[in-house]
């Protein structure tokens, strides 16, 4: 059972990165596997009542990475509907493409710290919709926004759920990962960011024409307070998130019910015709629900990888072939790329005591840098790549060809600053 699920995962997982020349959608594949697999295993397992349990666990762990993107995406929506990202894109009076490239990557760089990686990577790939016209500049630039968001959540205990688990599960202390992983996940950024850079030195670009609805014009009053209030929300959600103990998804979904409310309130005395366009109601029918039942299938399929501890036998194969802690860690980043990088996170928390290993030791700020920064490296590695490739439509294909090198270069480049900051501290 053992072998058919792992080729039904490879299957999949090659459908998925072949969307294209197959053309089948790749939602279509990843719920398709899903499927299968667990059926699989529901037959090839004779507890079905454990099998029971641990889909509810999985469905409920799931469920919560969906509501949190729906919610996001909703409120950016909402956003967007106000015209509320024009307060910041007046704001660029650039006309250079490396500028607006260094400007957007370092901006997400912090702000997937305070935030997380895959609400920055909804909010950012929403802003360069506003400012870049080219198709294929705005493919560049999300996926750029990408290795930013992944690269600024590794050294933040609140930027990425892998580094949450660990700070959660005592294995990291916040401000100890922020010392230490801050000039490797910059470095994981600026590599990447100079090879583009001599790539698009002297372009220039052009913000999107304006048409059809966008000529009604929101007052600033509106505007500004929906500007406003979505951005508190989406920054407000780590502290919901500290202060009352409840799951992200909760605190997503209080503040969209608040804006829900405050919209209704603002716009109570318009026409009804006047008022659609503006309502959550309406946001929620422009959110791409495509790519929300591809992340659904994903981490479904995934999750039986994990129940079925392949991955952890995985891991368990790696530690005796190999031996060495820190080629072990850099090769768990680089399979973080291919399958979701919790389920890695969670085996190497089961396979690795603290008693050998103790808090903010070697091994657990490795694995935060290197499961964190991994997922970049192919666009189906992390939520937010995830996120992205939903957002712009970015191939499998065209991300391997075109960021995948990009992103190995400055995952080694982290990967060296930190073993030998590490060497020269102890």
């Amino acid at each position: 059972m053992l072998v058919a699920l792992t080729v039904i995962f490879i299957v999949v997982y090659g459908a998925i990165a072949l969307e294209h020349p197959i053309r089948i959608e790749k939602s279509a594949s990843a719920l398709f596997g899903a499927g299968l697999l667990w059926t699989i295993y529901a037959l090839g397992e004779p507890d079905h009542d454990a099998i029971v349990h641990q889909l509810g666990e999985t469905i409920g762990s799931t469920a919560g990475i969906i509501f949190f993107l729906m919610g996001a995406m909703t409120i950016v929506e909402v956003i967007d509907a106000h015209d509320g990202f024009e307060i910041i894109t007046s704001q660029i009076k650039t006309k250079k493409l490396t500028t607006l490239m260094w400007l957007v990557c370092v901006v997400t760089f912090f702000l997937s710290a305070v935030l997380d990686n895959l609400t920055t990577t909804i909010v950012m790939v929403s802003l360069i919709r506003k400012l870049l016209d080219e198709p294929g500049d705005r493919l560049l630039f999300a996926s750029l926004i990408v290795i930013a968001a992944n690269a600024g959540g590794a050294w933040s205990p609140i930027g990425d759920v892998t580094t949450t688990m660990l700070w959660i599960g005592g294995q990291i202390t916040p401000v100890q990962i922020v010392k230490v992983l801050f000039l490797a996940s910059l470095a994981n950024l600026l590599v990447p960011l100079l090879v583009v850079n001599f790539r698009l030195r002297g372009r220039t670009f052009a913000m999107p024409a304006t048409g059809g609805d966008t000529d009604v014009v929101t007052p600033a009053f509106e505007r500004n307070v929906m500007f406003a209030l979505g951005v508190a929300i989406l920054i407000m959600v780590p502290a919901f998130k500290a202060i009352t103990h409840l799951p992200p998804f909760m605190g997503i979904l209080f503040g969209l019910g608040t804006l829900w409310l405050v919209g209704e309130v603002i716009h109570r005395g318009k026409q009804a015709q006047e008022r659609k366009r503006l309502t959550v109601a309406h946001a929620l029918t422009q959110i791409d629900l495509s790519s929300i039942v591809f992340f659904l299938g994903i981490l479904l399929a995934v999750a039986t990888l994990e129940h079925t501890r392949i991955l952890a036998a995985l891991a368990a194969w790696l530690d005796q072939t190999i031996g060495r802690t820190d080629v072990i860690v850099i090769v768990l980043g680089l399979i973080s790329a291919v399958v979701d990088n919790v389920p890695l996170v969670a085996a190497s928390m089961g396979m690795y005591g603290m008693t050998q290993y103790p808090p903010d030791s070697f091994l657990w700020e490795f694995i935060a840098y290197c499961a964190g920064t991994g997922g970049s490296i192919l666009i189906i590695g992390s939520a937010a790549g995830v996120a992205a490739m939903g957002l712009e439509k970015i191939q499998f294909i065209w991300y391997m060809r075109k960021i995948s090198g990009l992103a190995l270069l400055g995952y080694f480049a982290g990967v060296a600053i930190y073993i030998l900051q590490h060497r020269l501290l102890q």
